[in-house]
């Protein structure tokens, strides 16, 4: 049985079962010496992080026990989420076949798909990337030209996505591609999962402003996708691409950057206070207003609820955020912590941007949450 409620006596017990596991499975080199890693120990100690979930049994929390999960419901997975980020653990290969991948064909996958990659998912042996954006089709995603040609068996991709976060290490691809040139938009797109390691796929990894390559685009050139691995019917991907896409704005991200948040709120409250001039507690007023609409959110979710209403805010919420904590933290001139400040302030920079812009995030909550006619 789940937990419904976050003051249950049962989610304070979860949460603190929890958090001694994380402390406990942390890689060792990522808990004593976390700063001083290289770029290689810190892929090595994300491995090291998706086996251990996997082997504890928190890759698959909230996926039903029939495909290898633990069937728990969204708050013991909000729970999770909140002490692994407070912990500051990694964020390991795996997360995007656990978010977003593999809840996706659990919900329209075949039982095939599902036999086929949900074991590779949980366990990580099998990265995925999300290929959903493209140079002129990122806020309108139902704009996207990449086109999935059909053939005896399959189809032929062809075309560039960008921004695709983990594409230099992903075995497999959710596609999002063009299949017909005939019928009417959001219903012209077919969904597919499409293999990264064949020829015709060309991953340019892109450099950010804030030096590190999280991103990259990728360039697709006749490159072949069975007729097994389409997901739901033919020209009718989009509905599966919004499943994805409020997992991806939904409380598991939310969770993680309030956690994120609250730690720069700390670290701004300390520069602050050596500083004049600078006022850090309306940032705290706004912490707590997000955490109250997860906490909304995700009982709303538990009691299987309609919580789009109350998710659809998040993504503006923490994103903005983020921001200004990080913009004040670089007005506050603060000399020890200048580096932090400014790594952390660029990096905010794209984060109004992916995931659906925050002006196409406003034009949802206007058109779908509040009705209000343009």
């Amino acid at each position: 049985m789940t937990i419904t409620r976050f003051d249950d006596p049962a989610a304070a017990k979860f949460r603190e079962d929890v958090s001694t596991w994380v402390h406990e499975a942390l890689p060792t080199k990522w808990r004593t010496d976390r700063a001083a890693l290289t770029p290689d120990e810190v892929q090595q100690a994300q491995r090291e992080w998706d086996a251990a979930l996997h082997e504890g049994g928190y890759a698959g929390l909230a996926w039903p026990a029939e495909y290898g999960g633990r069937g728990f419901g969204p708050i013991e997975e909000l729970i999770y989420y909140e002490e692994s980020s407070r912990a500051n653990a990694p964020d390991g290969f795996g997360r995007i076949g656990r978010v977003l991948a593999g809840p996706t064909i659990i919900v329209a996958g075949t039982e095939a798909q599902k036999v086929k990659y949900l074991p590779r998912i949980l366990d990580a042996s099998e990265i995925w990337c999300q290929g959903f954006s493209e140079p002129g089709a990122g806020s309108d995603l139902a704009s996207v030209r990449t086109t999935a040609r059909k053939v005896d068996g399959g189809y032929l991709v062809n075309g560039q996505k960008t921004w695709t976060s983990f594409a230099q290490y992903a075995k497999r691809c959710l596609m999002l591609a063009r299949s017909s040139t005939e019928l009417g938009r959001h219903h012209n797109l077919s969904f597919l999962l499409l293999d990264m390691e064949q020829d015709g796929v060309d991953v340019r990894p892109i450099r950010q402003i804030s030096g590190e390559e999280e991103f990259s685009e990728v360039f697709f050139t006749d490159v072949f996708v069975a007729d097994e691995d389409l997901v739901g019917p033919e020209h009718e991907g989009w509905g599966i691409a919004m499943t994805v896409l409020s997992n991806e704005r939904g409380t598991t991200e939310a969770a993680t950057r309030l956690v994120e948040s609250t730690a720069q709120i700390d670290l701004l409250n300390r520069c602050c206070a050596r500083h004049e001039g600078l006022d850090a507690p309306r940032l705290r007023d706004r912490c707590e207003l997000l955490r109250w609409q997860i906490l909304r959110t995700t009982e709303e979710k538990a009691a299987e609820l309609d919580w789009f209403t109350a998710g659809s805010i998040l993504k503006v919420q923490w994103s903005e955020l983020i921001q200004d904590s990080t913009r004040l933290g670089v007005d506050s001139g603060c000399p020890e912590h200048r580096d932090y400040w400014r790594h952390h302030y660029l990096a905010s920079k794209a984060m109004s941007i992916y995931s659906g812009t925050n002006e196409i995030q406003r034009n949802i909550i206007t058109d779908r949450v509040l009705k209000v006619s343009r």
